[in-house]
């Protein structure tokens, strides 16, 4: 897919050489089954650039589960990243799938 149709897909806008290099590497990573760490100030386009990603890459078929890790209490980050058997913590009643469980074959961002 070209930049232009990706662009269109996904909703980024620009025409900059910074932003020209972003769905370069879109295209780049989303060929290859690595790990990609997005980073960048609130309202960037982290969640569209991940979106696109994982839309063109193998792992499509899959689930794109997104996670906001700021809403997540302290205390239960671990049983929310990675679930909780029942009766493993006060308070739970029923067994609780992670979300990296739910993202099984897919994409977690």
């Amino acid at each position: 897919m070209d930049r232009e149709a990706i662009q269109e897909r996904f909703g980024i806008i620009g025409s900059s050489p910074a932003i020209r290099r972003v769905i370069d590497k879109i295209r780049l990573v989303a060929r290859t089954d690595v790990t990609v760490l997005l980073s960048g100030e609130s309202g960037s386009g982290k969640e569209l650039v991940a979106q696109a990603i994982h839309s063109l890459s193998g792992r499509a078929r899959g689930p794109l589960i997104v996670v906001n890790s700021g809403a997540i209490p302290e205390g239960l980050v671990e049983s929310e990243l990675f679930g909780a058997e029942k009766g493993a913590y006060t308070g739970a009643d029923q067994r609780r799938t992670g979300f990296f469980e739910q993202a099984d074959r897919g994409t977690i961002f």
